[in-house]
């Protein structure tokens, strides 16, 4: 039996691919160990979003390699974005590598394992075209509860800035009947929150029926009796629609949550972007959101220093992100990614004003931030607890308002005993930054 070590890298959607290997591995005989010392496989998926991204896949190959040199290990596979991407590069600078596995073959991991103990230099780079077929059952993490649901893989939006066309192909959904079943089985391991996730959610269901099938998706997931929230990331603003929010209005599984990643305000920037949309679409497409969902947290992630972004457009940006009041909202610095059009852009900003300006947005989204913190004092809120911290003597847990690994927290305090994934009401008496502080009343088993 052979020893596997896997680390994965980079976004959610890449940590699904990851189980999915890991359930594919686990399904074949594999033994899976959380030692590298005790690894003969090391498997790393990696990430090649932006600049830092890739500094992270670098380094934890080559960290990997030195394992490799001094353990047990006989094979290093590099997988994911920066292997579909940098295959040769890899190989050429990199000989402890012995194979590459492609973000369209990671179905295959059993296979180019086989051949890769037999002689090096594998390359398992099949179309981006192709569905990956999947595992029946994902490899989940020991007493998870909150999962994501991969929807739908690639993406036909050809953003001037961004490479994940490139490395991922065109807009394939997952068919429904499939994905039904993935989420009744995480249900019957213990999931109970479901987040849904794609490179966009919204247009699911357009390439396999002809129309957004997204709301009839939520509508059959929400029958599946033991999952109790479902949230939804990356659905583009322009692509929402009112059957959508109705959906997300009539079933009360659906948390009233809505991630927007609209990168930028101004329609000229937004025109560079390769965007569909514009500042005025934007306003009335949030406030529809809003007019629906009155309770709507709203996440949104932005672009700063975009090649050619004025300081005037900056200001707008700046007036925009005042006059929305974003419940959440992270920023990114611009990153010249090599192959896409904005990086071929005359107009590059300098790295100092890119951090100026992410410093400037980040600073007014924290005052926004804590003001809406505060206004959540006095309110009872339902809490999915995370886990126990047992020298404060709290549970620390999540509202419908926060993703988990992105948002904030609610630290609780409750009198009886709970288990990660139980869903306590609680009211919140305090507010710390991003965080919220909350009482739960303790109801005895009588």
């Amino acid at each position: 039996m052979l020893n596997i070590f896997f680390v994965s890298l980079g976004c959610d959607k890449n940590l699904v691919d990851s189980e999915m290997m890991l359930g594919i591995l686990r399904d074949r005989g594999y033994r899976l160990v959380n030692d590298e010392a005790e690894a003969d496989i090391i498997i790393v998926n990696t990430c090649s979003f932006i600049l830092d991204a890739k500094e992270e896949s670098i380094q934890t190959l080559i960290e990997m390699g030195m394992m490799k040199k001094e353990g047990r290990c006989r094979l290093l596979i590099a997988a994911g974005c920066l292997a579909q991407r940098y295959q040769d590069e890899i190989f050429e600078n990199m000989p402890e590598v012995d194979a590459i596995l492609g973000t369209a073959s990671f179905d295959r991991i059993d296979e180019v394992i086989q051949e890769a103990l037999v002689k090096k230099g594998i390359k398992c780079l099949d179309p981006l075209e192709r569905m990956p077929a999947p595992a029946e059952r994902r490899q989940l993490p020991t007493g998870s509860f909150a999962e994501y649901l991969k929807i739908a893989e690639g993406c036909d939006k050809h953003c001037s800035y961004c490479s994940i066309p490139s490395m991922r192909g065109r807009y394939r959904s997952y068919d429904m009947d499939y994905l039904e079943q993935q989420a009744r089985i995480m249900a019957e391991e213990g999931v109970r929150e479901l987040i849904l996730i794609a490179q966009e959610t919204t247009v699911y269901g357009c390439d396999l029926y002809g129309k957004k099938m997204l709301p009839e998706l939520l509508r059959r997931l929400c029958r599946i009796e033991e999952l109790c929230w479902i949230r939804i990331m990356y659905c583009y603003p322009e692509e929402i629609t009112p059957e959508l929010l109705s959906v997300m209005r009539d079933e009360p599984k659906i948390c009233h949550y809505l991630d927007l990643p609209i990168q930028h305000s101004e329609d000229r920037i937004l025109r560079r972007m390769g965007r569909r949309t514009s500042r005025a679409d934007l306003e009335e497409k949030i406030r529809m959101i809003r007019e629906y969902l009155p309770d709507a947290a709203l996440r949104t992630t932005l672009i700063t220093g975009f090649p050619g972004e004025t300081e005037k457009e900056h200001e707008e940006l700046k007036d925009f992100i005042s006059h929305i009041r974003f419940d959440r909202l992270g920023a990114f610095p611009y990153s010249q990614e090599e192959g896409t059009p904005a990086a071929e852009f005359p107009d590059q900003i300098d790295d100092e004003v890119k951090k100026r300006r992410y410093d400037e947005l980040m600073t007014l989204q924290q005052s926004i931030a804590f003001e809406k913190a505060e206004e959540m004092i006095g309110s009872r809120v339902q809490v999915i607890i995370e886990g126990y911290l047992p020298e404060e003597g709290i549970y620390a847990g999540r509202t419908y308002k926060d993703a988990p690994n992105v948002d904030g927290y609610v630290f609780v305090s409750y009198a009886g005993s709970l288990m990660s994934g139980d869903i306590i009401e609680a009211v919140i008496t305090e507010a710390q930054g991003y965080d919220l502080i909350g009482e739960a009343e303790y109801e005895s088993a009588e």
